[in-house]
């Protein structure tokens, strides 16, 4: 693999994917569209020790967030759908937004499952918009999930244009924040709002007086420097004044694995017809790696039954292969190490390459 090719641009968009567990959940269960949802640990809001990982606008609505104890979020909203996650599923829809995202031609750094960056070299406000609003509509074409997009000439001025397209819903899903609107829009804003501004640093700030971005401006560097250190003073100088990281890091992707997920219409009892439909997935998945010249090392199986119990079960293969003779009976293997008799809502098979 070639090594990563490091960039400026002149402009960079940063692509959000909205409540994506959520959004992922709801492309499989239509019926949990408009329903308040909230994704983490394994379903269970009792569990102790979870924490909320997505929840769905109209959970946010009521104050649930990620990284809330699930305890908490139930505290608050005991009649939303939880659901446990779903790993193999979420590594799959980002993987397809991801390759989309590349199909255009743009170079990509990703973030993670649900954000990414683009790098444009050149172009208009026109222009940049257009291409912005051309990425959204091709990752809800390919993928049917929804993004937001900002626009700026870096990463973090971009990313905070993200909010201001989830925020102003008359900005179709795309803002453009630089030089010309920043003052306007972000002077008078809490320190906080800065991105990568946590509340320790909004408190230290608070302790000097320091409440707003414009407060922020007017404070001399060498104070910065001398309350926070060479490294995050000269940054927050920087940062308060809309600059930051205009490069973009683009490393060749080379999936680490490849999953196929399948829910079904009515639940699968039957283990003849489980290990059917197992079968049908790895066989889906070995014509996908023979096809890119990778060989198979580890499986994998994920079932999730009707009460939304969900476990993945996997196993390291003798050697690497494509062999569906050898993968096969480690599936139906594997199959068998669940707890049988419970109907199965969703089952899926991923292979680990080399």
């Amino acid at each position: 693999m070639s090594a990563p090719r490091t960039q400026r641009y002149r402009w960079l968009l940063h692509i959000d994917l909205d409540q994506f567990q959520v959004a992922v959940e709801r492309l499989r269960s239509p019926e949990l569209t408009g329903v308040p949802v909230i994704v983490g640990g394994n379903g269970d809001p009792a569990e102790a020790r979870k924490v909320v990982t997505c929840a769905s606008y109209e959970a946010r609505a009521v104050g649930v967030r990620a990284g809330m104890p699930l305890r908490a979020a139930y505290r608050k909203m005991p009649d939303a759908v939880y659901l446990p996650l779903d790993m193999a599923a979420y590594d799959v829809a980002s993987a397809q937004v991801m390759e989309t995202l590349r199909e255009s031609g743009h170079p990509i750094e990703v973030w993670g499952w649900d954000e990414a960056y683009a790098g444009v070299a050149t172009g208009s406000d026109s222009q940049i918009t257009d291409v912005a609003k051309g990425l959204r509509a091709q990752v809800f074409e390919r993928s049917g999930l929804s993004c937001r997009v900002g626009i700026s000439d870096n990463k973090q001025r971009a990313k905070m244009a993200t909010g201001f397209a989830k925020r102003d819903e008359s900005a179709g899903g795309v803002f453009l924040l630089d030089d010309r609107n920043w003052l306007a829009l972000m002077g008078d804003a809490p320190t906080r709002d800065l991105w990568s501004v946590g509340p320790r640093t909004a408190d230290k700030l608070a302790e000097m007086g320091i409440a707003t971005v414009n407060d922020l401006i007017a404070t001399p560097r060498d104070d910065l420097i001398a309350r926070f250190g060479p490294h995050q003073g000269n940054w927050l100088y920087v940062l308060c004044r809309g600059g930051g990281d205009a490069t973009i890091t683009a490393e060749p992707f080379v999936a680490k694995s490849h999953s196929k997920s399948r829910t079904f219409a009515a639940d699968l009892t039957a283990m003849d017809d489980i290990s059917a439909a197992a079968a049908a997935l790895t066989d889906e998945l070995l014509t996908q790696v023979v096809a890119e010249g990778r060989v198979a090392f580890r499986v994998a199986v994920t079932v999730r039954t009707t009460t939304f119990y969900t476990r993945t079960k996997s196993r390291k293969l003798p050697a690497p292969t494509t062999d569906a003779a050898i993968i096969t009976p480690v599936v139906d293997e594997l199959l068998q190490k669940f707890e049988q008799g419970r109907p199965i809502r969703l089952l899926g098979v991923r292979l680990d390459l080399v």
